[in-house]
């Protein structure tokens, strides 16, 4: 094994999708990621919004940023944006996959139309990014990729979303594992995050008081989630040093479901 395996370059940028909604987790890591040190690629709807962010994202903590509008559910439009994030910015060390739907709609009313929408999204997309950023890392032989599960693949939904999201999230989980086993060789892992209920509008908009206190009474912890608890466990599974950890889904859920 040679000295540089597993090492980080001295510049490296981390690609967050579905990183522009203000309450959203992709905003809460792109924040807490540039306040680290690291520069920082953008991808989500909106071209101009993308832009707008990583603007401002450089000015606030003097890194690196550019943005790029993609659909996350079409796989040739990510690849450009990956392409083009690449040109723009040093070496693509990490990607946290936090582009998502939620889906309120229940199983016996759920169409083609709604599942497809939200299997593509929430499972297709993750792997197109995955896959156009995992043949620039398997060359550099260094990784660090994060997807965003759920805690409604492991209790079989009893959450805001259901099953189409459900499956899709669990559907996650099997990705993280398959793409950790298959990429390991080459200094990359890949880990899921699940979390419990969090404080942004994919619940549902913004939760009343009452909404949380009433979540808060299946958790071990007196309190729901904020982005910045899932953004700050996404900055631990990038990091260079925790490289022997790979194939994980790490609970960020208050002690809602332990197993």
């Amino acid at each position: 094994m040679s000295e540089t395996a597993g090492k980080f370059p001295a510049e490296r940028t981390a690609i967050i999708t579905g990183a522009v909604s203000e309450r959203g987790i992709g905003r809460a890591t792109v924040n807490y990621l540039a306040e680290n040190g690291w520069n920082i690629g953008i991808i989500d709807l909106d071209d101009a919004a993308c832009k707008s962010v990583a603007a401002a994202v450089a000015a606030e903590f003097g890194v690196k940023a550019h943005g790029v509008g993609a659909n996350i559910g079409d796989e040739a439009s990510v690849r450009k944006a990956i392409d083009e994030l690449e040109a723009e910015l040093p070496q693509i060390v990490a990607l946290a996959n936090v582009a998502g739907v939620s889906s309120p709609v229940g199983y016996l009313e759920v169409t083609p139309e709604e599942w497809n929408r939200v299997l593509n999204i929430n499972l297709n997309g993750v792997h197109y990014a995955t896959r156009r950023v995992a043949e620039s890392m398997v060359k550099n032989h260094i990784g660090r990729i994060v997807n965003i599960s759920s805690v409604s693949a492991q209790r079989g939904g009893g959450t805001f979303s259901k099953t189409a999201y459900s499956v899709a999230k669990a559907g996650v989980i099997g990705l993280t594992r398959s793409t950790a086993r298959e990429l390991g060789p080459f200094d990359i892992t890949v880990n899921a995050i699940s979390p419990g209920p969090i404080d942004t509008d994919i619940m549902g908009g913004t939760l009343s008081q009452e909404r949380k206190d009433e979540l808060t009474q299946d958790l071990v912890v007196n309190r729901v989630g904020t982005t910045r608890d899932i953004a700050a466990a996404i900055h631990f599974l990038i990091s260079e040093d925790t490289g022997y950890i790979s194939g994980q889904t790490l609970n960020v859920d208050g002690g809602l479901y332990m197993h």
